[in-house]
């Protein structure tokens, strides 16, 4: 069994892809762990910006409630909108396909580029602040944070090369583990603070850097107070992702997309409004060197670091980790999309042997790890590269839903297109906001990689435009080179000499050549004497060469015989040594920098006759 058989297993049958879809019970952890694991640090996330940087202390937790109200308002807007999307459009594709269909080429790229740098910072946020919250409950040094999260991103890498569904069937139990984990902590916390009656997290918890933010005191200012906003509507993020993947559900796509959405949507709201309701009452305060709040909360509504308390941690440590499959569930298949279309390599629209789209997979893995690397694993540092692309393709997305109801009026298309509209106009705010508010913290590093990937998109669009341009025929078509000239490169006699003869003379050509490179008159009788010696028939050509160059002195050749004939084309035969793997670079350097040349030679061709070796013998072809 090889290595590659090891990790991912064995090739899947193109028959097997109906096998491979998705229920719904699957489909929620697959597509909604994004959304749902922004529970955990969502409310945190305010509660960093009002208390580290405005240095509000003793007041910041009264604005919490009411951003939490709109970003729950927010979200309920942007879900009924994307259930909208799921039945007009459900090839999937998402924001982009809408875009694309309603808006034009261009936002239908905007669109996809935010949409793709949104997937690479969801690996890269998710699995850093899983690792926050580890560290939050076993204390490790923070220098471990980066190779833990590259080890994070290698298992899930492995896991979705296995394939969607087998992914997602082992993620599963940690991401509904997760939700029972959270709905039990919210419960508890809401029963004791409004039955019990229990006051805010004492100073005695709290360690020396909180306490110090808890003494602090200020106004918060309206830029504060908005960037606080834009921190907690990450919370948002993900709620797209099951529109982009409505192919991959089980019949009928769009009806179990749209209930995996609604359920997602439940779960999001109501347990990111459960903790904010409880956090500005208790009132978790952290400092710099602090970890999730989350865990502060659970270690004091729990009465310590019980059995509870652990559950909680782990399950946040699994849901935050396991966020990153929504984006290796949409990468792969949005960039596919976009491939198809002809705007992103066509490596990306080809699936592996275990029908995902590996090369998306191994792509989104390499630059996250990236991304972790520059930013330490540090999940402040990540979230404010994270919000502007999100908010960017919901925007475009609901502004081409607009214009999809003014076009089809289908149904009660007037309130649908309400909806989309103030959704728009909403999330439009926010990405303003985003880039206003974070952009020296690094929301300017999305706001420049996506007209980047945009201007990407186009260079590699009118390359294959051009492509198509160039090799379109129409019928009747004759190819304007008529006569064929074959040369066979001679480094002295041996069977890879003869094997490569013989070749062309098969193939019966117009003119035939053997052609050696010497560099003395010594070396140029010794080819003719054994040339002679052997009996072969064909012209043996000498280019002489003072300095021992061999690509540089068939190009000359070649030069040459074009010159000669207008209508011809040349072919190029090269024997080459086949070894075992081990000794093969041994071997043929000279004949693999020469095709790397001829290639880009126009009307020339190159021919490679493999001579195979096994030991100290030679198979005959």
């Amino acid at each position: 069994m090889s290595l590659k058989s090891f990790l991912i297993g064995s090739p899947l049958s193109s028959k097997d892809e109906a096998h491979q879809r998705l229920r719904k019970f699957i489909a929620l952890p697959v597509f909604a762990s994004d959304a749902i694991s922004s529970t955990a640090y969502a409310t945190d996330e305010i509660l960093v910006v009002i208390l580290l940087q405005a240095g509000v202390g003793v007041t910041a937790f009264r604005p919490l409630m009411p951003i939490a109200i709109v970003v729950c308002v927010l979200m309920a807007i942007v879900v009924a909108s994307y259930r909208q999307t799921i039945f007009a459009y459900p090839s999937g594709g998402g924001a982009y396909i809408v875009s694309r269909e309603n808006l034009g080429e261009t936002p239908a790229l905007v669109a996809g580029a935010s949409l793709l740098v949104d997937y690479i910072l969801t690996v890269a946020v998710s699995v850093a602040g899983g690792v926050l919250a580890m560290r939050t409950a076993f204390g490790f040094d923070r220098s471990l944070a980066v190779p833990i999260c590259l080890a994070c991103i290698f298992v899930m890498t492995v896991m979705n090369l296995r394939g969607v569904k087998e992914s997602g069937a082992a993620f599963a139990g940690p991401t509904y583990f997760y939700i029972v984990m959270l709905v039990i902590l919210v419960v508890t916390g809401l029963w004791r603070v409004y039955v019990q009656h229990v006051g805010p997290i004492p100073q005695s918890m709290l360690s020396e850097d909180a306490r110090r933010v808890s003494e602090q005191t200020g106004g918060l200012g309206l830029m504060m107070l908005l960037r606080a906003f834009s921190s907690g509507a990450v919370a948002l993020s993900g709620v797209e992702a099951v529109s982009n993947g409505v192919p991959a559900f089980e019949k009928p796509e769009s009806k179990n997309a749209a209930t995996t959405l609604m359920w997602m949507g439940g779960i999001l709201g109501s347990t990111f409004f459960g903790v904010s309701v409880i956090a500005s009452h208790l009132r978790p305060y952290r400092g710099e060197s602090d970890g999730n709040g989350l865990g502060l909360l659970a270690e004091y509504l729990y009465h310590g670091r019980g059995v509870l308390f652990w559950m909680t941690m782990i399950a946040t440590f699994a849901i935050l980790i396991l966020a990153a499959n929504t984006a290796y569930a949409d990468f792969p298949r949005l960039a596919s999309i976009i491939a198809r279309d002809g705007f992103l390599p066509r490596q990306f629209f080809n699936k592996g042997a275990r029908l995902v789209f590996s090369n998306g997979v191994l792509f989104l893995a390499g630059v996250a790890s990236l991304l972790i690397v520059a930013f330490g694993g540090d999940i402040s540092k990540l979230i404010p590269l994270y919000a502007f692309g999100v908010f960017t393709g919901f925007t475009l997305s609901q502004t081409g839903m607009v214009r999809h109801h003014l076009r089809h009026r289908e149904g009660n298309w007037r309130g649908a297109m309400c909806i989309n509209a103030v959704g728009a106009f909403t999330t439009g705010l926010i990405a303003v906001i985003v880039v206003v508010s974070k952009f020296t913290e690094g929301a300017w590093i999305p706001a420049v990689l996506i007209p980047g990937a945009v201007a990407g998109f186009r260079a590699i669009g009118r390359h294959y435009a051009r492509s198509r341009e160039a090799v379109q025929v129409t019928p009747g078509y004759v190819a304007p080179r008529e006569t064929h000239t074959m040369v066979v490169l001679v480094g002295g006699i041996n069977k890879g000499v003869i094997h490569g003869l013989r070749y062309a003379q098969s193939l019966n050509p117009d003119r035939l050549y053997a052609l050696t490179v010497v560099s003395s008159d010594e070396e140029s009788a010794t080819m003719d004497r054994l040339w002679a010696e052997f009996g072969i028939d064909i012209p043996l050509v000498h280019e002489y060469s003072e300095y021992r160059e061999l690509t540089g002195s068939v190009l000359r050749f070649i030069d040459e015989l074009d010159s000669r004939h207008d209508d011809d084309i040349i072919t190029v035969v090269i024997p080459e040594f086949v070894t075992s793997w081990g000794s093969q670079w041994l071997h043929n350097a000279s004949a693999f920098a020469l095709k790397a040349r001829l290639l880009h030679r126009p009307h020339t061709a190159v021919v490679s006759v493999p001579i195979h070796m096994h030991g100290n013998t030679t198979e005959e072809e």
